[in-house]
């Protein structure tokens, strides 16, 4: 079965979330040391500058079901977009450090509900066979974002423009923000959110603009999915659905107690900490960057024959691995050179494993009628994680620079086995052939 135009394009679209999502995120690195010396910032209060950002993505992946469920993921993503646009603008022309907090939050807001709207719409629109690698595309423009950001970073830091400097490199993202708003304009809504709503001759068109190979059985599989629940939409916590909720809220646990992203807000800091000059560390941001960029395609070739399961073993081990190895480095005080080969090997094993894996597997474990809340909740987790992780990190560092990566490294050798116990394999399965082999009726 070949890829049709129309799902090509409207994975691609709605993956530019995904590139605002990493920029957004990872942009801040480059900025960390201004905004320290610009507000006076202690560990404290720096930490909250980077993580209110993540506070607003909790809430917006918390809040991202409802109107993805009313107004269909199409149109919420578009929500997002102007989100990610008012944020750029906000950070660029902040007058003092609340005005910058608060356009820090009305982008995550944004990053929120794109993580939750971008792999849900991309799997829902996705053949079974493409799926994981459509919705990895997802991942892969999160990461690119990561890289562009790092890559802004150092190029607008080559410009000598003082003071101004942190300005133009959070404003800047205000131009990718507005490609996404302009391209979103003609993609199809999703066929199983308009099975939702009764709509199921659009639902059958979209099916075969997208290229299912038997668009009446397909149908039929999303209708018998519906009709399995007590309406289109129903509560997620109940009994049936222990299984997909557990596994969602523990990988996404998982996924930040590996540290991705305190070591991505906090990399420059972490290479200045190490002895590296600003701009060193910036180039090796954009080093850690593209290493990132590239496993993240390689984990994406072969997720769909590999499988999600095998990647997060593979992935555990590598982490963990590099994790001590940095916390080697930071007790020792020495070796400091070897610093970014612990760190691009973390990044690697990361990238092709939890990276990879994280939104495919959410997009795929919960069934149409609680599909919307259950990403919501995997996000909101992840999140959640994520903003407490980076608020905490910075005072955790200043006492020890190593005791956090301990602590890192030992969430992922319990990864190891969370995974090798309990985490069923998703690849090759249809959204509802998933449904039943969770045991959900």
């Amino acid at each position: 079965m070949a890829l049709t135009k129309t799902l090509v394009r409207a994975t691609l679209v709605a993956a530019l979330g995904g590139l605002l999502f990493g920029f957004d995120t990872a942009v801040i690195a480059g900025t960390t040391s201004a905004l320290r010396q610009l507000f006076g910032l202690s560990p404290a209060a720096l930490g909250l500058t980077v993580s209110i950002a993540l506070w607003g993505t909790v809430a917006g992946s918390l809040l991202a079901s409802l109107p993805a469920d009313r107004w269909g993921r199409r149109e919420s993503l578009q929500l997002t977009a102007v989100l990610f646009l008012l944020s750029a603008l906000g950070c660029a022309s902040a007058w003092n450090w609340p005005a910058l907090v608060t356009a820090r939050f009305i982008g995550g807001l944004g990053i929120g509900a794109a993580s939750v709207l971008g792999p849900m719409y991309i799997a829902e629109i996705a053949p079974a066979r493409w799926r994981g690698r459509l919705v990895g595309i997802f991942q892969f423009n999160v990461v690119a974002g990561i890289l562009l950001a790092y890559f802004s970073n150092y190029v607008i830091g080559l410009f000598g423009l003082g003071a101004a400097e942190w300005r133009w490199k959070l404003g800047v993202a205000a131009l990718p923000a507005l490609a996404f708003l302009l391209a979103l304009i003609g993609i199809p809504s999703s066929p199983r959110w308009l099975a939702k709503q009764g709509q199921l001759a659009e639902a059958r068109q979209v099916l075969q603009l997208v290229g299912e190979e038997d668009v009446d059985r397909a149908l039929a599989d999303i209708e018998a999915s519906l009709r399995s629940s007590h309406g289109p939409t129903e509560r997620l916590f109940q009994w049936k659905y222990r299984v997909p909720v557990l596994l969602a809220v523990s990988l996404a646990m998982f996924n930040q107690l590996s540290g991705i992203n305190a070591i991505l807000y906090y990399l420059n800091d972490i290479f200045e900490r190490a002895g590296f000059s600003k701009v060193s560390g910036d180039l090796q941001a954009v080093i850690v960057g593209l290493t990132n960029l590239v496993f993240t395609v390689l984990a994406m070739s072969v997720i769909d024959r590999v499988g999600r399961r095998t990647l997060l073993l593979v992935g555990s081990v590598g982490t963990a691995a590099c994790l001590f190895g940095v916390a080697w480095i930071f007790l020792t005080g020495a070796h400091e050179r070897m610093l970014l080969l612990f760190l691009v090997g973390y990044i690697a094993a990361f990238a092709f494993s939890q990276g990879a894996v994280i939104w495919v597997y959410l997009s795929e474990i919960f069934p149409t009628p609680v599909r919307a809340q259950g990403q919501s909740l995997g996000s909101f987790t992840h999140w959640f994680m994520n903003a407490l992780i980076s608020w905490t990190f910075p005072v955790m560092a200043s006492y020890s620079g190593g005791y956090p990566f301990i602590f890192f490294g030992g969430m992922m050798v319990l990864q190891f086995f969370a995974v090798l116990l309990f985490y069923p394999e998703t690849k090759g399965l249809t959204l509802e052939q998933m449904q039943r082999k969770l045991g959900i009726e």
